[in-house]
């Protein structure tokens, strides 16, 4: 009787508990909005959707051509893709010198280059990749950490961190192209990205643990997420490193492609990607990847809560209304973000 009578009341904390997280899942989606039944918040402006969603200007040719970059310094080039890649974006790390490893420069570029790009609305994709051969990014500046002090190594990994979460946080779809070495926080860095795809030949491992210390760039929290716990506790007391092959077969990466002659097999993959990401409707792509961000964290109902939610965001919208037209009038649609 007494667990009896306790369980309205468990079950009201349950449903308020929710109620939290769906709420700061909407906070994340713009001014607010209204679902049906229990879960209720202010209702959205449709015009805060139609601001800003269109085709990014600027670009150049297909394989190394780009459009004017937003960055000058060489070492983080950030690029926007023209005609048929229009939308795309490039975050091209360029460390030849010491293997694309982590600086304090580099990280600094990086956050600048994240903040840019997750309120640019013209973005659509972005590619994470090296542009320097056999290379993806070999983790932390080894050479500069150590000649920080001990006070000083916690602030920088805080930092490597942040930034990484920042590159998870993007709105688009993001997708790492692996054609080379990505070790520690090399690949940390890919695994927040949404998708990675990597050549036969590339090396991947969180290796930390040789060094006496863990995966401080998320690793310990997204390679789980990834491949399942057991694995990434082998991998990670291991400090293994899994080539593209291996690595697939964990469930590691998307794709795995022979490496060409020019060295660019996994960015010209991602690039494949990046273009049928592009005819979907903008809005929906954004709310899409946080449904499922969201939902993975939580439990299924509160999960389906989240995804109501989102789509309830769709609803209003020019897009889904062309969409419909489109389809009665077999066209492809012409979507805005609106």
């Amino acid at each position: 009787m007494a667990a009896a009578a306790t369980a309205p009341g468990a079950l009201g904390i349950l449903q308020a508990g929710r109620a939290r997280l769906v709420a700061a899942c909407c906070a994340r989606l713009g001014p607010g909005w209204r679902l049906s039944g229990s879960w209720t918040v202010p209702r959205v402006d449709p015009a805060t959707w139609a601001r800003g969603w269109t085709p990014a200007a600027g670009g150049a040719a297909w394989r190394r051509g780009y459009s004017s970059e937003v960055k000058t310094e060489d070492e983080l080039r950030v690029r926007y893709l023209e005609e048929e890649n229009r939308g795309i974006v490039v975050l091209g790390i360029n460390r030849a010198y010491a293997k694309n490893s982590l600086s304090t420069n580099l990280i600094k570029m990086l956050s600048k280059a994240v903040d840019a790009l997750k309120s640019d609305k013209k973005v659509r994709t972005i590619i994470v990749r090296s542009e320097v051969p056999g290379i993806f990014c070999a983790g932390a500046d080894l050479k500069e950490r150590v000649k920080m002090n001990s006070s000083e190594v916690g602030p920088f990994v805080s930092k490597i961190r942040a930034v990484i979460n920042e590159i998870a946080n993007l709105p688009v779809p993001t997708i790492a192209a692996i054609d080379g070495l990505a070790l520690g926080g090399g690949l940390e860095l890919a695994l927040a990205c949404d998708i990675r795809v990597a050549a036969s030949s590339a090396k991947m491992g969180l290796v930390e643990t040789k060094l006496a210390i863990i995966p401080g760039g998320g690793g310990t929290q997204r390679l789980p997420r990834a491949i399942g716990m057991s694995l990434a506790k082998e991998l990670i007391f291991s400090a293994r490193v899994l080539d593209g092959q291996a690595a697939k077969a964990v469930g590691l990466i998307s794709h795995v492609l022979e490496q060409n002659e020019e060295g660019d097999a996994a960015y010209r993959k991602a690039l494949d990607l990046a273009r049928e990401f592009l005819p979907q409707g903008p809005v929906a792509m954004r709310v899409a990847k946080l449904a499922i961000n969201q939902g993975m964290e939580v439990d299924l109902l509160t999960g389906l809560a989240i995804e109501e939610a989102c789509y309830a965001q769709t609803i209003p919208t020019k897009d889904r209304l062309e969409g419909l037209l489109a389809f009665k009038e077999k066209r492809t649609p012409r979507y805005k973000g609106e």
